[in-house]
């Protein structure tokens, strides 16, 4: 019932043969340290805003040294290898931001494509549109793991409390939100919307984070955690540089949570109604 889990940090840079070493080191020494499932952030292969320079370093599934590098290493390790995501070159002249788990056979168990775009404008002048260069997931993942159930979101999935709702019905025990949050709303949300997630649902929150400044000029806010089903921060990194987060997760801790508050069997389903009132100086009908 328990095992030991780990959240990589990093600070990926624009070529992606360097970051999947920086990966492969990463997740050694996390094996090292006992983790038999290794979680790394979204965007491992690249942090590239630059289009034309994300796409000419972009590759299929089958040729991306991210997703080669993840299989051999779970293979070699014995363990559960879990890509946050990496860019992934389709044939529709899109992109997916795709994740990928590996088993201890270096096997492919599932990829998972981020749902919701980060589509924002931010204070200070910052915007995103993911959807201009990314083809959004329409479908969530569970996978059946021999220690837990293991649901999936990427990054800006984290503010959309129905995705993880569904996956915490359907029987995940741990969710994973590998994530390259802006500083800027990292400073804000980033904490709370994680202990969120895992208080509302009564599960585990593994978030792997980018951290730091990146080659291409881009700030993300790391702090990398994993937090337990009562909303308790088990293991935290800082703002910048690399880290590996390593917490022993004790997945009676879900059932103990649900039993406490059983808000998952309380819930109801419920109509609403809009209520018209009259015009300021109107008369009630």
């Amino acid at each position: 019932m328990t095992f030991k889990a780990a959240a990589i940090q990093m600070c990926s840079g624009v070529d992606p043969v360097k970051n999947a070493a920086d990966m492969a080191r990463l997740v050694r020494e996390a094996a090292a340290k006992g983790a038999v499932y290794v979680q790394t952030p979204e965007m491992t292969g690249a942090v590239q805003k630059d289009r034309a320079g994300l796409r000419a370093v972009l590759r299929d599934e089958a040729d991306d040294v991210i997703v080669k590098t993840a299989a051999e290493l779970a293979q070699e390790l014995g363990i559960h290898v879990h890509v946050g995501s990496t860019a992934i070159a389709l044939d529709d002249g899109k992109i997916a931001n795709r994740g990928f788990l590996f088993g201890p056979d270096g096997k492919l168990l599932s990829r998972y494509d981020k749902i919701h775009m980060f589509d924002v404008d931010l204070d200070n002048g910052e915007s995103w549109r993911e959807s201009a260069v990314y083809r959004p997931g329409s479908e969530a993942r569970i996978v059946s793991l021999p220690f837990a159930e293991l649901g999936f979101s990427i990054c800006y999935d984290v503010r959309f409390p129905q995705l993880f709702r569904a996956q915490a019905v359907a029987g995940a025990e741990v969710m994973t939100v590998p994530a390259a949050f802006t500083r800027q709303t990292g400073e804000a949300h980033w904490e709370i919307l994680l202990r969120a997630r895992a208080i509302e649902n009564g599960m585990f929150v593994i978030a792997a984070a980018q951290a730091g400044r990146h080659e291409d000029g881009r700030e993300t806010f790391g702090h990398s955690m994993i937090i337990d089903p009562w909303g308790v921060i088990l293991a935290s990194a800082g703002g910048t540089g690399e880290a590996v987060l390593i917490a022993e997760i004790d997945i009676a801790a879900v059932k103990s949570a649900h039993d406490k508050i059983p808000n998952l069997k309380n819930a109801r389903e419920f109509s609403l109604e809009r209520i018209a009132t009259p015009a300021a100086g109107g008369v009630a009908a």
